[in-house]
Protein backbone atom coordinates (compact mmCIF):
# COMPACT_ATOMS: atom_id res chain seq x y z
CA UNK A 1 0.00 0.00 0.00
CA UNK A 2 1.21 3.46 -1.13
CA UNK A 3 0.00 6.50 1.15
CA UNK A 4 -1.04 9.23 -1.82
CA UNK A 5 -0.14 13.24 -1.00
CA UNK A 6 -2.21 16.03 -2.60
CA UNK A 7 -1.33 19.79 -2.46
CA UNK A 8 0.97 20.45 0.12
CA UNK A 9 1.71 17.88 2.16
CA UNK A 10 4.36 16.13 0.42
CA UNK A 11 6.79 19.19 0.04
CA UNK A 12 9.71 17.60 2.05
CA UNK A 13 10.93 14.88 4.38
CA UNK A 14 10.13 16.94 7.56
CA UNK A 15 6.29 18.20 7.06
CA UNK A 16 5.53 14.13 5.63
CA UNK A 17 7.19 12.59 8.37
CA UNK A 18 5.27 14.70 10.45
CA UNK A 19 1.74 13.67 8.82
CA UNK A 20 2.73 10.17 9.10
CA UNK A 21 3.03 10.31 12.44
CA UNK A 22 0.08 12.05 13.04
CA UNK A 23 -1.83 9.11 10.64
CA UNK A 24 -0.15 6.52 12.22
CA UNK A 25 -0.57 7.59 16.17
CA UNK A 26 -1.89 4.67 18.41
CA UNK A 27 -1.88 2.52 15.18
CA UNK A 28 2.16 1.67 14.75
CA UNK A 29 1.40 -2.17 15.61
CA UNK A 30 -1.36 -2.46 13.63
CA UNK A 31 0.49 -1.19 10.81
CA UNK A 32 3.12 -3.69 11.22
CA UNK A 33 1.11 -6.45 11.51
CA UNK A 34 -0.35 -5.98 8.64
CA UNK A 35 2.47 -5.66 6.57
CA UNK A 36 1.53 -1.93 5.34
CA UNK A 37 4.38 0.25 4.87
CA UNK A 38 4.70 3.80 6.46
CA UNK A 39 7.49 4.93 4.34
CA UNK A 40 6.68 7.99 1.98
CA UNK A 41 9.46 10.40 1.66
CA UNK A 42 9.21 11.36 -2.00
CA UNK A 43 9.45 14.97 -1.94
CA UNK A 44 9.71 18.32 -4.40
CA UNK A 45 10.40 21.61 -3.95
CA UNK A 46 7.46 24.23 -4.27
CA UNK A 47 7.64 25.47 -7.71
CA UNK A 48 6.41 22.38 -8.45
CA UNK A 49 2.58 22.44 -7.63
CA UNK A 50 -0.96 22.34 -8.68
CA UNK A 51 -1.92 24.83 -11.08
CA UNK A 52 2.15 25.30 -12.10
CA UNK A 53 2.92 26.12 -15.54
CA UNK A 54 5.60 23.74 -17.01
CA UNK A 55 7.74 25.68 -19.89
CA UNK A 56 6.82 24.55 -23.39
CA UNK A 57 9.01 23.38 -26.20
CA UNK A 58 11.80 22.71 -23.56
CA UNK A 59 13.14 19.55 -21.78
CA UNK A 60 11.10 19.52 -18.53
CA UNK A 61 13.15 19.10 -15.53
CA UNK A 62 11.77 17.83 -12.13
CA UNK A 63 14.13 17.31 -9.11
CA UNK A 64 13.40 16.51 -5.39
CA UNK A 65 14.30 14.27 -2.37
CA UNK A 66 13.66 10.48 -2.05
CA UNK A 67 15.39 7.78 0.09
CA UNK A 68 18.77 6.76 -1.26
CA UNK A 69 18.35 4.39 -4.05
CA UNK A 70 14.49 4.91 -4.34
CA UNK A 71 13.35 4.72 -7.57
CA UNK A 72 11.15 7.38 -8.58
CA UNK A 73 8.98 7.71 -11.63
CA UNK A 74 7.82 11.33 -13.37
CA UNK A 75 3.99 11.20 -15.41
CA UNK A 76 2.38 13.64 -17.34
CA UNK A 77 0.28 13.35 -20.06
CA UNK A 78 1.91 10.60 -22.01
CA UNK A 79 4.97 10.80 -20.83
CA UNK A 80 6.67 9.13 -18.10
CA UNK A 81 10.46 8.95 -17.13
CA UNK A 82 12.17 7.24 -13.82
CA UNK A 83 15.41 7.14 -11.71
CA UNK A 84 16.85 6.15 -8.86
CA UNK A 85 17.68 8.76 -5.87
CA UNK A 86 21.54 8.87 -5.37
CA UNK A 87 23.11 7.90 -1.96
CA UNK A 88 22.39 11.21 -0.51
CA UNK A 89 18.64 11.07 -1.21
CA UNK A 90 19.05 13.37 -4.31
CA UNK A 91 16.93 12.33 -7.87
CA UNK A 92 16.30 14.49 -10.80
CA UNK A 93 14.74 13.78 -14.75
CA UNK A 94 14.11 15.14 -17.85
CA UNK A 95 11.05 14.78 -19.24
CA UNK A 96 10.91 15.68 -23.16
CA UNK A 97 9.58 18.56 -24.95
CA UNK A 98 5.40 19.47 -24.41
CA UNK A 99 3.67 22.18 -26.79
CA UNK A 100 1.60 24.72 -25.47
CA UNK A 101 -1.62 23.04 -23.76
CA UNK A 102 -4.24 25.11 -21.61
CA UNK A 103 -4.94 21.37 -19.58
CA UNK A 104 -5.67 20.45 -17.18
CA UNK A 105 -2.92 18.03 -16.79
CA UNK A 106 -2.10 15.63 -14.48
CA UNK A 107 1.47 15.07 -13.43
CA UNK A 108 2.16 12.48 -10.89
CA UNK A 109 5.35 11.90 -8.85
CA UNK A 110 5.75 7.86 -7.34
CA UNK A 111 7.91 6.31 -4.78
CA UNK A 112 7.19 4.70 -1.72
CA UNK A 113 4.45 7.68 -2.27
CA UNK A 114 2.72 9.29 -4.73
CA UNK A 115 2.27 12.90 -5.28
CA UNK A 116 -0.80 14.13 -7.91
CA UNK A 117 -0.38 18.25 -9.06
CA UNK A 118 -3.52 18.95 -11.11
CA UNK A 119 -4.67 21.87 -13.24
CA UNK A 120 -1.34 21.60 -14.76
CA UNK A 121 -0.87 23.86 -18.00
CA UNK A 122 2.23 23.80 -20.30
CA UNK A 123 3.43 27.68 -22.22
CA UNK A 124 5.60 30.23 -21.14
CA UNK A 125 6.77 31.11 -17.61
CA UNK A 126 8.77 34.25 -16.49
CA UNK A 127 10.90 35.56 -13.47
CA UNK A 128 9.61 38.53 -12.26
CA UNK A 129 12.75 39.79 -9.78
CA UNK A 130 13.91 43.05 -8.26
CA UNK A 131 13.02 45.62 -5.75
CA UNK A 132 10.19 47.30 -4.28
CA UNK A 133 9.33 48.70 -8.40
CA UNK A 134 9.05 45.17 -9.41
CA UNK A 135 7.13 44.19 -5.90
CA UNK A 136 5.25 47.12 -6.25
CA UNK A 137 1.45 44.98 -5.81
CA UNK A 138 -1.80 45.69 -8.21
CA UNK A 139 -3.48 47.19 -5.11
CA UNK A 140 -1.24 50.28 -5.90
CA UNK A 141 -1.55 50.94 -9.57
CA UNK A 142 -3.70 53.70 -11.26
CA UNK A 143 -7.17 52.62 -11.32
CA UNK A 144 -6.34 49.49 -9.20
CA UNK A 145 -10.02 48.48 -8.14
CA UNK A 146 -11.23 48.38 -11.91
CA UNK A 147 -8.14 46.54 -12.99
CA UNK A 148 -8.07 43.70 -10.36
CA UNK A 149 -11.60 43.15 -11.32
CA UNK A 150 -11.15 42.24 -14.50
CA UNK A 151 -8.06 40.10 -13.72
CA UNK A 152 -10.49 36.63 -14.64
CA UNK A 153 -7.62 34.56 -16.74
CA UNK A 154 -7.55 31.29 -15.57
CA UNK A 155 -4.42 30.29 -18.07
CA UNK A 156 -2.41 32.76 -16.52
CA UNK A 157 -1.06 31.39 -13.23
CA UNK A 158 1.25 33.27 -10.01
CA UNK A 159 4.09 32.10 -8.04
CA UNK A 160 5.32 34.24 -5.16
CA UNK A 161 8.32 33.04 -3.20
CA UNK A 162 8.31 34.34 0.50
CA UNK A 163 11.14 36.83 1.42
CA UNK A 164 14.25 35.40 3.03
CA UNK A 165 17.39 34.62 2.33
CA UNK A 166 20.39 32.64 3.52
CA UNK A 167 24.05 32.22 3.94
CA UNK A 168 23.76 28.86 2.01
CA UNK A 169 21.72 27.74 -1.58
CA UNK A 170 18.26 26.41 -0.30
CA UNK A 171 16.30 23.36 -1.45
CA UNK A 172 13.14 25.27 -1.35
CA UNK A 173 11.27 28.26 -0.69
CA UNK A 174 7.66 28.81 0.45
CA UNK A 175 5.18 29.70 -2.31
CA UNK A 176 2.25 28.04 -3.67
CA UNK A 177 1.05 28.26 -7.33
CA UNK A 178 -2.25 30.09 -7.72
CA UNK A 179 -4.74 30.71 -11.18
CA UNK A 180 -4.86 34.12 -11.82
CA UNK A 181 -8.47 35.82 -10.13
CA UNK A 182 -9.18 39.53 -8.96
CA UNK A 183 -9.07 37.58 -5.40
CA UNK A 184 -5.65 36.18 -6.00
CA UNK A 185 -3.94 38.62 -8.29
CA UNK A 186 -5.13 41.06 -5.06
CA UNK A 187 -3.75 38.80 -2.55
CA UNK A 188 -2.19 40.07 0.56
CA UNK A 189 -1.23 44.21 1.30
CA UNK A 190 -0.15 44.72 -2.01
CA UNK A 191 -1.17 42.32 -3.91
CA UNK A 192 0.90 40.06 -6.75
CA UNK A 193 3.76 42.16 -8.86
CA UNK A 194 2.17 44.61 -11.08
CA UNK A 195 4.97 44.76 -13.34
CA UNK A 196 4.79 41.16 -13.93
CA UNK A 197 0.96 40.89 -14.36
CA UNK A 198 0.94 43.69 -16.96
CA UNK A 199 4.05 41.69 -18.60
CA UNK A 200 2.15 38.64 -18.66
CA UNK A 201 -1.35 39.68 -19.97
CA UNK A 202 0.30 40.99 -23.10
CA UNK A 203 1.91 38.03 -23.73
CA UNK A 204 -1.07 35.93 -22.87
CA UNK A 205 -3.35 38.41 -25.27
CA UNK A 206 -0.56 37.93 -27.76
CA UNK A 207 0.48 34.52 -27.71
CA UNK A 208 -2.73 32.62 -26.87
CA UNK A 209 -0.46 30.40 -24.51
CA UNK A 210 -1.17 29.76 -21.13
CA UNK A 211 1.81 32.29 -18.86
CA UNK A 212 3.25 31.48 -15.52
CA UNK A 213 4.99 34.49 -13.61
CA UNK A 214 6.91 33.76 -11.03
CA UNK A 215 7.64 36.61 -8.41
CA UNK A 216 10.89 37.07 -6.20
CA UNK A 217 11.19 40.42 -5.51
CA UNK A 218 12.28 42.35 -2.18
CA UNK A 219 11.98 46.33 -1.47
CA UNK A 220 15.02 48.31 -0.76
CA UNK A 221 17.36 45.46 -1.93
CA UNK A 222 20.59 45.84 -4.15
CA UNK A 223 21.92 43.93 -6.66
CA UNK A 224 24.84 41.40 -4.65
CA UNK A 225 22.70 39.59 -2.48
CA UNK A 226 20.38 38.94 -6.08
CA UNK A 227 23.58 37.44 -7.79
CA UNK A 228 24.92 33.76 -7.68
CA UNK A 229 28.15 33.58 -6.51
CA UNK A 230 28.88 31.98 -10.09
CA UNK A 231 28.25 35.55 -11.20
CA UNK A 232 30.91 36.81 -9.11
CA UNK A 233 33.78 34.12 -9.40
CA UNK A 234 33.67 34.92 -13.41
CA UNK A 235 35.19 38.38 -12.23
CA UNK A 236 38.93 38.91 -10.61
CA UNK A 237 36.91 42.59 -9.54
CA UNK A 238 35.12 40.49 -7.49
CA UNK A 239 37.21 38.32 -5.62
CA UNK A 240 36.75 40.56 -2.10
CA UNK A 241 33.34 39.44 -2.32
CA UNK A 242 33.55 35.78 -3.41
CA UNK A 243 35.35 36.14 -0.32
CA UNK A 244 32.71 37.42 1.72
CA UNK A 245 29.98 34.46 -0.15
CA UNK A 246 33.18 31.82 1.50
CA UNK A 247 32.66 33.16 4.59
CA UNK A 248 28.64 33.46 4.99
CA UNK A 249 28.29 29.95 3.79
CA UNK A 250 31.28 28.61 6.46
CA UNK A 251 29.07 30.38 8.92
CA UNK A 252 26.04 29.08 8.10
CA UNK A 253 23.64 31.88 7.80
CA UNK A 254 20.59 30.91 8.78
CA UNK A 255 17.80 32.21 6.43
CA UNK A 256 15.90 35.44 7.82
CA UNK A 257 13.56 38.32 6.39
CA UNK A 258 15.27 40.87 8.92
CA UNK A 259 15.89 44.16 6.81
CA UNK A 260 18.38 44.75 4.20
CA UNK A 261 21.05 46.27 5.19
CA UNK A 262 24.55 44.33 5.58
CA UNK A 263 23.06 41.55 4.01
CA UNK A 264 26.06 39.24 2.54
CA UNK A 265 26.44 38.70 -1.54
CA UNK A 266 24.16 36.21 -2.91
CA UNK A 267 22.34 35.60 0.13
CA UNK A 268 18.85 36.58 -1.62
CA UNK A 269 19.63 34.62 -4.33
CA UNK A 270 20.96 31.36 -2.23
CA UNK A 271 17.11 31.34 -0.82
CA UNK A 272 15.09 33.27 -3.53
CA UNK A 273 16.35 32.10 -6.57
CA UNK A 274 18.26 29.01 -6.45
CA UNK A 275 15.33 27.14 -5.00
CA UNK A 276 13.70 27.61 -8.79
CA UNK A 277 17.08 27.15 -10.40
CA UNK A 278 16.17 24.20 -13.29
CA UNK A 279 12.77 24.96 -13.82
CA UNK A 280 11.84 25.34 -16.84
CA UNK A 281 11.69 29.01 -17.88
CA UNK A 282 11.86 31.60 -21.17
CA UNK A 283 13.30 34.26 -19.76
CA UNK A 284 13.53 36.92 -16.73
CA UNK A 285 12.08 40.62 -16.32
CA UNK A 286 13.94 42.89 -13.98
CA UNK A 287 13.05 46.04 -12.58
CA UNK A 288 16.37 47.38 -9.74
CA UNK A 289 18.88 49.75 -9.07
CA UNK A 290 17.15 52.34 -6.76
CA UNK A 291 19.58 50.57 -4.13
CA UNK A 292 22.48 50.86 -5.94
CA UNK A 293 22.52 54.45 -7.32
CA UNK A 294 25.55 55.43 -6.04
CA UNK A 295 27.43 52.84 -8.15
CA UNK A 296 27.14 54.93 -11.13
CA UNK A 297 29.42 53.41 -13.64
CA UNK A 298 30.06 50.01 -11.55
CA UNK A 299 26.61 49.54 -12.29
CA UNK A 300 27.21 47.70 -15.57
CA UNK A 301 29.33 45.21 -14.23
CA UNK A 302 27.09 44.44 -11.42
CA UNK A 303 24.85 43.68 -14.44
CA UNK A 304 27.15 41.38 -16.34
CA UNK A 305 27.41 39.38 -12.66
CA UNK A 306 23.85 38.96 -11.84
CA UNK A 307 23.11 37.80 -16.05
CA UNK A 308 25.85 36.03 -15.95
CA UNK A 309 25.74 33.99 -12.95
CA UNK A 310 21.91 32.99 -13.24
CA UNK A 311 22.38 31.46 -16.91
CA UNK A 312 25.51 29.82 -15.50
CA UNK A 313 23.50 27.67 -12.89
CA UNK A 314 20.40 27.49 -15.42
CA UNK A 315 23.15 26.00 -18.47
CA UNK A 316 20.08 26.70 -20.68
CA UNK A 317 22.27 29.12 -22.71
CA UNK A 318 21.98 33.06 -22.80
CA UNK A 319 17.97 33.46 -21.94
CA UNK A 320 16.34 36.63 -22.45
CA UNK A 321 16.76 39.37 -19.79
CA UNK A 322 14.83 42.23 -19.91
CA UNK A 323 14.80 45.24 -17.39
CA UNK A 324 13.58 48.19 -16.44
CA UNK A 325 15.78 51.88 -16.00
CA UNK A 326 15.00 52.99 -12.78
CA UNK A 327 12.57 56.36 -13.20
CA UNK A 328 13.29 60.23 -12.29
CA UNK A 329 12.83 61.07 -8.18
CA UNK A 330 14.66 63.91 -6.64
CA UNK A 331 16.58 62.40 -4.60
CA UNK A 332 18.76 64.18 -1.44
CA UNK A 333 22.49 64.88 -1.84
CA UNK A 334 24.69 63.87 -5.16
CA UNK A 335 21.90 64.71 -8.10
CA UNK A 336 24.32 63.43 -10.63
CA UNK A 337 24.07 59.51 -9.45
CA UNK A 338 20.66 59.21 -10.69
CA UNK A 339 22.71 59.85 -14.64
CA UNK A 340 25.39 57.81 -14.25
CA UNK A 341 23.40 54.99 -12.97
CA UNK A 342 20.99 55.73 -16.26
CA UNK A 343 24.11 55.42 -18.26
CA UNK A 344 25.09 52.28 -16.94
CA UNK A 345 21.85 50.69 -17.22
CA UNK A 346 21.78 51.58 -21.07
CA UNK A 347 25.34 49.94 -21.32
CA UNK A 348 24.25 46.96 -19.78
CA UNK A 349 22.10 46.69 -23.38
CA UNK A 350 24.99 45.45 -25.03
CA UNK A 351 24.73 41.96 -22.47
CA UNK A 352 23.96 39.52 -25.02
CA UNK A 353 19.79 39.07 -25.14
CA UNK A 354 19.00 42.04 -23.26
CA UNK A 355 16.75 44.83 -23.61
CA UNK A 356 16.31 47.79 -21.23
CA UNK A 357 12.70 49.94 -21.15
CA UNK A 358 12.92 53.87 -19.97
CA UNK A 359 10.39 55.35 -17.65
CA UNK A 360 11.18 59.09 -18.13
CA UNK A 361 8.02 59.86 -18.92
CA UNK A 362 5.81 57.87 -16.21
CA UNK A 363 6.12 60.06 -13.43
CA UNK A 364 3.46 62.20 -12.31
CA UNK A 365 4.61 62.74 -8.79
CA UNK A 366 8.49 63.74 -8.69
CA UNK A 367 8.96 63.20 -4.77
CA UNK A 368 7.49 59.12 -5.07
CA UNK A 369 10.21 56.79 -6.05
CA UNK A 370 7.33 54.06 -7.01
CA UNK A 371 5.65 55.14 -10.24
CA UNK A 372 1.91 54.16 -10.00
CA UNK A 373 1.89 53.82 -13.77
CA UNK A 374 2.96 50.04 -14.03
CA UNK A 375 1.05 48.77 -17.06
CA UNK A 376 3.36 50.90 -19.29
CA UNK A 377 6.56 49.40 -17.84
CA UNK A 378 4.93 45.81 -17.97
CA UNK A 379 3.78 46.11 -21.82
CA UNK A 380 7.23 48.12 -22.68
CA UNK A 381 8.66 44.81 -21.36
CA UNK A 382 6.60 42.15 -22.90
CA UNK A 383 7.68 44.34 -26.35
CA UNK A 384 10.93 42.99 -25.96
CA UNK A 385 9.55 39.52 -25.73
CA UNK A 386 7.17 39.26 -28.50
CA UNK A 387 9.90 40.79 -30.59
CA UNK A 388 13.30 39.58 -29.38
CA UNK A 389 11.97 36.36 -27.99
CA UNK A 390 8.84 35.46 -30.02
CA UNK A 391 9.92 36.93 -33.49
CA UNK A 392 6.71 39.35 -34.23
CA UNK A 393 8.57 41.52 -37.08
CA UNK A 394 5.55 44.59 -36.37
CA UNK A 395 6.44 45.51 -32.82
CA UNK A 396 8.43 48.17 -31.99
CA UNK A 397 10.17 47.23 -29.15
CA UNK A 398 12.65 50.33 -27.95
CA UNK A 399 12.97 54.06 -27.81
CA UNK A 400 15.57 55.84 -29.20
CA UNK A 401 19.29 54.88 -27.86
CA UNK A 402 22.11 57.35 -28.85
CA UNK A 403 24.58 56.14 -31.46
CA UNK A 404 26.72 58.59 -32.67
CA UNK A 405 27.98 62.33 -33.18
CA UNK A 406 29.12 64.63 -35.50
CA UNK A 407 29.91 68.23 -35.29
CA UNK A 408 28.61 70.18 -38.05
CA UNK A 409 29.72 73.84 -37.90
CA UNK A 410 27.74 75.59 -34.67
CA UNK A 411 25.64 72.74 -34.81
CA UNK A 412 25.97 69.11 -33.85
CA UNK A 413 23.87 66.11 -35.16
CA UNK A 414 22.63 62.95 -33.32
CA UNK A 415 21.82 59.96 -34.95
CA UNK A 416 20.07 56.81 -33.02
CA UNK A 417 19.76 53.63 -32.77
CA UNK A 418 15.30 52.41 -32.90
CA UNK A 419 13.99 55.53 -34.29
CA UNK A 420 11.43 53.64 -35.72
CA UNK A 421 10.87 55.35 -38.38
CA UNK A 422 10.97 58.53 -37.43
CA UNK A 423 12.15 60.80 -34.04
CA UNK A 424 9.28 63.33 -32.54
CA UNK A 425 7.92 65.22 -29.90
CA UNK A 426 5.50 63.23 -27.41
CA UNK A 427 3.41 66.04 -26.68
CA UNK A 428 3.89 68.61 -30.13
CA UNK A 429 6.00 70.73 -28.51
CA UNK A 430 10.08 71.61 -28.99
CA UNK A 431 11.88 68.68 -27.68
CA UNK A 432 12.99 68.89 -24.46
CA UNK A 433 15.43 69.01 -21.58
CA UNK A 434 18.93 69.17 -24.70
CA UNK A 435 22.27 70.96 -23.58
CA UNK A 436 24.92 71.70 -25.58
CA UNK A 437 28.84 73.05 -24.34
CA UNK A 438 32.13 73.88 -26.06
CA UNK A 439 35.66 73.39 -25.10
CA UNK A 440 35.04 74.93 -21.79
CA UNK A 441 32.39 72.03 -20.75
CA UNK A 442 29.74 75.03 -19.96
CA UNK A 443 26.61 73.05 -21.13
CA UNK A 444 23.40 75.23 -21.58
CA UNK A 445 19.90 74.92 -22.86
CA UNK A 446 19.72 74.14 -26.47
CA UNK A 447 17.46 73.51 -29.84
CA UNK A 448 16.99 70.08 -30.84
CA UNK A 449 15.33 69.93 -34.11
CA UNK A 450 14.16 66.68 -36.18
CA UNK A 451 16.14 66.29 -39.09
CA UNK A 452 15.89 63.10 -40.80
CA UNK A 453 14.76 59.38 -39.77
CA UNK A 454 17.10 58.67 -37.45
CA UNK A 455 18.82 61.79 -36.60
CA UNK A 456 18.24 65.58 -34.92
CA UNK A 457 20.80 69.09 -35.09
CA UNK A 458 21.23 70.45 -31.61
CA UNK A 459 22.86 74.34 -31.29
CA UNK A 460 22.46 76.81 -28.96
CA UNK A 461 23.27 80.87 -30.03
CA UNK A 462 25.41 80.85 -27.14
CA UNK A 463 27.91 77.82 -28.21
CA UNK A 464 29.66 78.69 -31.92
CA UNK A 465 31.99 75.94 -31.39
CA UNK A 466 30.35 73.18 -29.88
CA UNK A 467 31.82 70.15 -28.27
CA UNK A 468 29.36 67.70 -26.61
CA UNK A 469 25.75 67.46 -26.30
CA UNK A 470 23.69 65.79 -23.47
CA UNK A 471 19.91 65.16 -23.06
CA UNK A 472 17.62 64.50 -20.21
CA UNK A 473 20.78 65.05 -18.26
CA UNK A 474 19.36 65.50 -14.68
CA UNK A 475 17.93 63.23 -12.06
CA UNK A 476 14.38 65.06 -12.21
CA UNK A 477 13.73 65.19 -16.36
CA UNK A 478 10.77 64.00 -17.95
CA UNK A 479 12.06 64.96 -21.92
CA UNK A 480 9.48 64.67 -24.44
CA UNK A 481 12.11 62.61 -27.47
CA UNK A 482 10.11 59.74 -28.83
CA UNK A 483 10.11 57.56 -31.55
CA UNK A 484 6.66 56.72 -34.00
CA UNK A 485 6.11 54.42 -31.38
CA UNK A 486 6.11 56.97 -28.62
CA UNK A 487 8.53 54.96 -27.20
CA UNK A 488 10.68 56.74 -24.82
CA UNK A 489 14.89 58.51 -25.82
CA UNK A 490 16.85 57.12 -23.08
CA UNK A 491 18.96 59.94 -21.27
CA UNK A 492 22.98 60.24 -22.51
CA UNK A 493 25.59 62.42 -22.78
CA UNK A 494 27.98 62.61 -25.73
CA UNK A 495 31.69 62.34 -25.32
CA UNK A 496 31.95 58.66 -23.32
Amino acid sequence: MQLQLNGNAHRNPQIFSAVSSALAGGFVAFLLLAGISTEADVSVPHVFGNNMVLQREMPVRVWGQANAGEKVIVRISDREVSTVADKTGKWSVKLSRMKASNGPLTMTITGANTITFTNVAVGEVWLCSGQSNMGFGMNQVNNAKEEISEANFPQIRLLSIAQTNSGQPQFDADAPWAVCSPRTLGAGKAGFTAVGYYFGRELHRELGVPIGLIKSAWGGTRIEPWTASEGFASDPQYKDITKKIKEASANALNSTNKPTKGRPPASIYNAMIHPLVGYGMRGVIWYQGEANRSDGDAYTDRMKALIGGWRKVWNEGDFPFYYAQIAPFRYPGNTDLTMLLWEAQMRAMAIPNTGMVVTTDLVTDIQSIHPKNKKDVGQRLARWALAKTYGRKDVTFSGPIYRKMKIEGDKIRLRFRYADGGLKSRDGKELTWFEIAGADGNFVKAVAEVAGIDSLVVYSSDVKQPTDVRFGWNQEAMPNLVNRAGLPASPFRTGR
